[in-house]
């Protein structure tokens, strides 16, 4: 959660929303690109007012292996928020991930309260398709791709 903390401490510093916005937009430029062969109908979220793409990849015990995701969107802010789900997500072991709730973070970052309803949504699509990639790929071998779950 180091980089969660940053952020969080960031976001401190910041005095007002536009700051913090681009920000998050700044994030989400950061993001490791998505080839564009990912960006399929598997690989959507549904759910998401903007187009929202990701992609996940298993690598350790095949019973809770670590979960690496790679995901973009046509919206700036959008694909900050993808970058703040990787930040509390990626790189983590599935049970951590099925474990983790993504609320306390964005009440810490102001964001609960700043994000329209829509991008509230649609950032939920997010976690559900995250922690539905994390569930799968617990079930499968070691080093397969969840993409397109």
């Amino acid at each position: 959660m180091a980089r969660i903390d940053e952020l969080i401490s960031d976001f401190e510093v910041l005095d007002d929303w536009e700051d913090r916005y681009r920000h998050v937009i700044e994030l989400g430029r950061e993001l490791k690109p998505l080839p564009e062969a990912d960006h399929t109908a598997a690989n959507k979220v549904m759910g998401c007012a903007s187009q929202v793409w990701i992609t996940s990849s298993a690598s350790g015990q095949a019973a809770d292996p670590v979960i690496d995701y790679v995901g973009d969107s046509d919206a700036l802010i959008v694909k900050g928020l993808i970058a703040i789900a990787f930040m509390i997500y990626s790189g983590k072991r599935a049970s951590e991930i099925l474990a983790t709730d993504a609320a306390p973070v964005l009440r810490q970052l102001g964001l609960s309260d700043h994000l329209t309803p829509q991008r509230s949504n649609g950032f939920a699509s997010m976690i559900a398709r995250i922690k539905s990639d994390a569930a799968a790929a617990g079930q499968e071998s070691p080093g397969v791709s969840s993409a397109g779950r």
